[in-house]
């Protein structure tokens, strides 16, 4: 449906009770009476133009036509929501508006027309928002998809994109969706948090944060692994930050979602899927291989799920240190099942070299999981390292769901090569050693 198709449409009325009614006949009015002062071509070339100078324009127009006398019902802030909700219609995504504008929702879920959910703190809620009918979400949905060069239809039912402020959209509609098109979108905080700022959200104690701080710094190369959810790039962007600005950084992601607001020398790469001819597919893959070409200093792979696997591998073992990545992971000890498996979809190799290769490739394994309260958190730090040509995890300290608390049981090798590094003050390494109680 096209831009102008979709401010031309008739709002749907829901047919619930008559106060409902009501309110969606007095926004049904509201806008006839704005398209008879801008018409809806002269609103659609506005929001093609400015996004913002439309919505200040029609926003405008609004709060005028609501002083005459059969808008004046109610209180104040009834007109005000009032004239919120049919600038949400003409110009923006409806009843999502209001969810998209929080900056506590990290992630909406539309199941169908009337069942709207959020996430805010790691917990689900359910939305008092909902659409009038299915015809209402799948014009939001087409308003969504459209400016993306995307369509959704019964020929293409699926769809992943990004929204230009970053969030991660992703559509399924009938036949596949048996109860009405499905719309998820996972929001992202425009400042990213900093390893101190995860500490003080209870994700990590702060002996954690300084291991990781000093595993970046030393240039080594780590995975993060968890399930959906848990936190897997708000922590791999927290550790990007403590890249030292010096250092020329690839990204490399399928669906763009890491923020470097500060680092002066970052190149952001993002696949492409096919096309509507079945076409113009650019993997993963090919962009890691294509990265070893563009002079990196550090290559951040967003995630690692397919036969990029094997090509991340060989690019840590061949002088590419300090990359980063994540993976869908239940424990370390599946991070290397999965990279396993990842690997041979590149090439048959024999598990006992792929494992090799692992070992000799990560140095950190970063363990990340949402309990049902909500709260992510660090629950596992191994170390890796190959033993007669395998590769062996150390366990180096681990959240102890009983007590509460993180038990160490070991320190990184690596950690005494930190006298060394000149972003790294030796005095801060022995009073954390000694921290730890475990000598």
């Amino acid at each position: 449906m096209s831009l102008r198709d979709y401010l031309q449409a008739p709002v749907a009325v829901s047919p619930r009770e008559s106060l409902t009614g009501e309110r969606q006949q007095r926004k049904l009015d509201l806008r006839d009476a704005l398209y008879q002062r801008l018409s809806s071509e002269h609103i659609a070339q506005l929001m093609a133009q400015d996004k913002t100078r439309a919505e200040r324009e029609v926003s405008a127009v609004l709060k005028q036509l609501t002083l005459e006398p059969r808008y004046q019902i109610g209180e104040p802030s009834q007109r005000m929501t009032l004239i919120q909700e049919v600038l949400n219609l003409v110009v923006g995504l409806g009843p999502l508006e209001e969810l998209l504008a929080d900056p506590s929702v990290t992630e909406i879920m539309v199941n169908g027309h009337d069942r709207v959910f959020y996430e805010r703190e790691g917990c689900l809620h359910t939305s008092t928002v909902t659409f009038d009918d299915e015809q209402q979400l799948r014009m939001v949905i087409d308003r969504i998809v459209g400016p993306l060069g995307r369509r959704v239809d019964e020929q293409s039912p699926l769809v992943s994109a990004r929204l230009k402020q970053g969030h991660r959209v992703n559509v399924v509609i009938p036949p596949l969706a048996l109860d009405g098109p499905i719309l998820t979108i996972r929001k992202f905080r425009d400042e990213i948090f900093t390893l101190d700022e995860l500490v003080l959200r209870g994700s990590m104690e702060s002996r954690i944060a300084c291991l990781l701080r000093w595993a970046v710094l030393s240039r080594k190369n780590i995975a993060v692994s968890g399930g959906t959810g848990s936190g897997k790039t708000t922590l791999l962007n927290a550790l990007s930050v403590e890249i030292p600005p010096g250092e020329r950084i690839i990204t490399i992601e399928d669906a763009a979602e890491l923020r470097f607001t500060t680092h002066p020398h970052v190149v952001r790469l993002e696949a492409r899927m096919k096309n509507i001819e079945g076409s113009g597919e650019v993997s993963i893959r090919d962009l890691v291989v294509n990265a070893l070409r563009m002079r990196p200093d550090r290559i951040v792979v967003g995630e690692c799920r397919s036969a990029e696997a094997l090509d991340m591998l060989q690019a840590m073992n061949t002088g590419h240190d300090g990359s980063l990545t994540t993976l869908h992971a239940n424990s370390p000890g599946d991070v290397i099942s999965r990279l396993v498996m990842m690997a041979r979809y590149g090439m048959d190799l024999p598990v006992e070299v792929i494992e090799e290769q692992i070992g000799s490739a990560l140095d950190l394994i970063v363990q990340i999981d949402r309990n049902p309260g909500g709260v992510r958190r660090v629950t596992e730090l191994c170390g890796c390292r190959v033993v007669e040509g395998s590769v062996e995890l150390v366990p180096l300290v681990s959240w102890d769901r009983h007590t509460q608390g993180y038990v160490w049981q070991a320190v990184p090798s690596w950690l005494e090569e930190s006298a060394h590094n000149p972003f790294i003050e030796e005095s801060e390494v022995t009073a954390w050693r000694s921290s730890l109680s475990l000598f």
